[in-house]
């Protein structure tokens, strides 16, 4: 291992570089993420559900959709809104990590 350089050619003081900074930018954007709001509407913005951190901070309920007589309906809007929060917090975590670790990508391990 003359040089940092393992069998097949690679750098290891290089990799250790890259790996290093690979783990600043992920706390970093970990960071960034929990930070980030999420918000999702159902029923064409008659609720509305924001969420921060794997929680719902807040939830906007249109007095138009509160019909004691339909609870369900309403019922199926706020988990609609709430999902779908949540699901976009998911999807955007899971692309902005890609991003951070997509490099990483084919490495002999």
């Amino acid at each position: 291992m003359k040089g940092g350089k393992i069998p097949g050619g690679f750098n290891m003081n290089a990799l250790m570089k890259q790996a290093q900074k690979m783990q600043q930018d992920m706390q970093k954007l970990q960071e960034e993420l929990e930070s980030r709001e999420f918000q999702a509407s159902a029923g064409g913005g008659a609720v509305t559900a924001v969420v921060c951190q794997k929680q719902l901070k807040s939830l906007t309920i249109s007095p138009d959709v509160i019909d004691p007589d339909d609870v369900e309906m309403l019922s199926d809007l706020v988990m609609a809104a709430v999902n779908e929060a949540f699901a976009q917090c998911e999807e955007t975590t899971a692309r902005e990590m890609q991003k951070v670790t997509g490099g990483m990508q084919g490495l002999p391990f």
